[in-house]
């Protein structure tokens, strides 16, 4: 039997992205963001409001990347969220991490983060049913150390996925059937 629950963010988990940009001095910001997706194979969608330092940056530099936050560097995403960008100037530098500078977009490459999306500004959606930044995938980097081949591997990349429901971060690590193939075995 199903039991009724809070509304919340109800599709869950939800992905842990960091968001790149740079400031009007040059300095990096990054911030954490759950709220995103792909719209097509070379669009990204973040749910971020103008009140954000990272969308006025965004609009201000027209470049952003966005990277896929893993365990081995949790606290840092998770300061990356706790965090603003209008109150603490110095955040990425307090982190600790380094950065790139892209060749492709005037934003950074945070170099601990395994796989990265250089992105251009495409537009921002306000509104009620607005989506908020959307971006043109330009390029996708990813650590050899987190892929298989010339494949990403979930397992060695240990991304980290959020739990709205619980505030708790989960590493998604392991595979439990094969996509467009298992559901053919009841098509049958």
């Amino acid at each position: 039997m199903k039991k009724k629950i809070t509304v919340t963010e109800a599709i869950f988990p939800m992905p842990v992205l960091m968001i790149a940009t740079y400031n009007e001095d040059g300095s990096v910001n990054v911030m954490n963001a759950a709220w995103g997706t792909m719209l097509d194979r070379d669009m990204v969608a973040l749910n971020l409001t103008e009140s954000h330092k990272t969308v006025k940056n965004i609009k201000a530099r027209k470049g952003f990347t966005v990277s896929v936050a893993d365990a081995k560097h949790v606290k840092e995403a998770d300061y990356f969220g706790v965090v603003s960008g209008n109150k603490t100037s110095d955040k990425f530098k307090k982190s600790g991490l380094t950065s790139t500078r892209s060749s492709l977009v005037d934003a950074p490459i945070i170099n601990e983060f395994p796989v990265c999306m250089e992105c251009e500004f495409v537009e921002y959606q306000s509104g009620a049913t607005g989506i908020g930044v959307i971006g043109k995938v330009v390029n996708v980097t990813c650590e050899e150390s987190a892929m298989d081949g010339d494949k990403v591997s979930v397992e060695k990349l240990g991304a980290i996925a959020f739990d709205p429901y619980t505030a708790g971060d989960y590493k998604v690590s392991e595979r439990v059937g094969d996509a467009f193939k298992d559901g053919l075995t009841l098509a049958k």
